[in-house]
């Protein structure tokens, strides 16, 4: 990184943490400070409702999603409209009639306190966990890939993001991702824009995506029943349409978001706003990540994109056999350039299916560099990440791009990732305060109330920074987060189904059917884990969902069925 790298970066993300500060401090109430005084227009709801969900794991992750999958992760998103039609009609006019603070509140009216109580302590844990994530995944990355120091990245990400979200609460969230959004939008484009201009002259756009479609990087939709397959149409209109009725409906990151509107019409607009532009925002960073592949047709790959895991194995026994694949992939890179171009000639006799071949084969290349990385990582006692998904994105970027757009983009990722942990942390301090803490010890004051939540927001920013410091790299991190989200949504999406649309099931059903559930569900992502069943993780939201509803009724009856007894009796 170069000076005018700094200064962008710097400059950007200081921007943002001021003028949020400076613009939404000394909040005197509660309803200014945890639903930022009801003035929200549905724009910037819609915008930030977007920056929650859109952490720095986004830009990191998908386009490395996109690089080694193909753009079929989009279908994970095709629920996400019906959701937001569903919230809209049924979710918002009840929150909005309530006055409700928390989603959660709305369950102690319908069914008990204990039951509200455990639906917020289930909300706690999950997004307390991703909160942690959301800090650690950039941190991780940055500090693999530039040699800044993994705590101390952690700890500034987290910082920055308690210093505004403490002064201002859900008004300085909504404000300060306004702008992030803006920033995360340029920057993309940007990227987007210079790839195509670095591909070779006669590489025009429809050629880029003729290659990217020879190796199946197109592949949109995929409309099987494989289980095998974690992203398919029906995953994601059925287990996405669950994820993100929870989601939004229910988690708090998200309500808070929308509950800071207007009126019931801004809420609602922000949220359909959001759901017209969430799939063509994902579709254009997968694309992102398909045109970084198509890039690295024409420009040498590394063997491995992260370098702490090269490093590994260039200091250990396999470094000669690791230096090996190292050349092959040289000399593969050569022939499959020699090849694409030869497919574009008159003359050429390249099918695609030859394009397919050679990358087919350079991923068993980087398959073996995996291989041989892990084996040193164990040889040696040290953990290294050999997935490197989300490394491609930022190995681009630094490797290039010009200067002061290093720092815009490194802007973006860091933007994101305090965007959505300032969501997670407000939302963390709201339900503490409003759900555990003010029914505790008596009648709070307002400046008791406000104060309180400004420490539960302190206090979930430290712990936040220390699962960051613990945390270890998943399989891919945008994963992560959805199967952690995934273990939960669906018990509690059922739970609010429950008292909505069951009336006739009761507290003392719900709150014991939601222990069983949730004991089942993580029972059957352990066992998935470990290879003992096939059920990908999305599948968890629906299942869960179910399974709530199902054994509340069945207790529902019995409990009813027994009192019916007695009662004769």
């Amino acid at each position: 990184m170069q000076a005018l790298d700094w200064v962008v970066l710097i400059g950007t993300l200081l921007t943002i943490v001021i003028y949020g500060t400076i613009q939404t401090r000394g909040s005197k109430n509660v309803e200014d400070y945890l639903k930022g005084g009801n003035q929200s227009k549905w724009w910037t709801i819609g915008l930030s409702v977007m920056a929650t969900q859109a952490s720095a794991i986004t830009f990191l992750s998908t386009p490395g999603q996109a690089f080694n999958d193909g753009m079929g992760f989009v279908q994970f998103y095709f629920g996400l409209p019906i959701a937001m039609i569903v919230i809209c009609m049924v979710f918002i006019p009840l929150y909005h009639r309530l006055k409700v603070y928390t989603a959660y509140e709305f369950l102690e009216d319908r069914f008990d306190r204990k039951t509200r109580t455990l639906t917020a302590i289930l909300f706690l844990i999950q997004r307390g966990l991703a909160a942690g994530i959301t800090i650690f995944a950039p941190a991780i990355i940055l500090s693999a890939v530039l040699g800044w120091n993994l705590l101390l990245l952690n700890v500034i990400i987290g910082v920055l993001v308690i210093i505004y979200t403490v002064s201002g609460g859900t008004k300085a969230v909504n404000v300060t991702q306004k702008h992030q959004m803006i920033v995360i939008f340029t920057g993309m484009i940007i990227a987007f824009v210079l790839i195509l201009n670095q591909l070779p002259a006669d590489i025009s756009f429809s050629k880029a995506i003729e290659i990217a479609g020879a190796s199946g990087k197109m592949e949109v939709l995929d409309f099987s029943f494989d289980l095998n397959n974690r992203y398919t149409f029906w995953t994601g209109m059925i287990g996405g349409t669950f994820l993100m009725l929870s989601y939004f409906g229910t988690d708090q990151s998200q309500v808070q978001r929308y509950l800071s509107g207007k009126s019931v019409k801004e809420m609602q607009l922000g949220l359909m706003f959001n759901g017209l532009l969430k799939i063509p925002m994902q579709f254009f960073i997968l694309f992102v990540g398909v045109m970084v592949f198509v890039f690295y047709q024409f420009n040498q790959a590394p063997v491995n994109f992260n370098p702490t895991a090269t490093e590994v194995v260039l200091n250990s026994e396999y470094a000669e056999k690791y230096k090996a694949i190292q050349e092959e992939q040289k000399i593969l890179f050569e022939s499959k350039k020699n090849a694409i171009n030869s497919y574009f000639s008159a003359d050429g006799d390249i099918k695609a299916s030859d394009i397919a071949s050679y990358n087919a084969a350079s991923d068993v290349l980087r398959n073996k560099g995996k291989a041989l990385i892990e084996k040193a990582g164990e040889a040696n006692n040290v953990k290294v990440e050999s997935n490197d998904k989300d490394y491609v994105f930022i190995h681009f970027i630094l490797h290039n791009l010009p200067r002061g757009l290093i720092g815009l983009l490194l802007a973006v990722i860091l933007s994101a990732a305090m965007s959505s942990t300032a969501s997670e942390l407000n939302a963390l301090a709201s339900t503490t305060t409003i759900d555990l803490y003010k029914h505790r010890v008596g009648e709070k004051t307002e400046a008791q109330m406000v104060s309180a939540s400004r420490w539960f927001t302190l206090i979930w920013g430290i712990l936040a920074i220390g699962v960051a410091c613990v945390a270890n790299l998943a399989e891919n991190l945008i994963q992560l987060v959805n199967i952690i989200g995934s273990i939960f949504y669906g018990n509690v999406l059922g739970i609010f189904l429950l008292a909505f649309f069951f009336k006739f099931v009761k507290a003392n059903a719900v709150f014991v059917a939601a222990f069983i559930t949730q004991f089942l569900v993580i029972t059957l992502f352990l066992l998935d884990n470990y290879d003992i069943i096939n059920l990908p993780f999305l599948w968890l939201n629906f299942i869960g969902c179910v399974i709530v509803i199902g054994i509340a009724c069945l207790l529902q009856s019995f409990m009813s069925n027994n009192s019916k007894v007695t009662t004769s009796s």
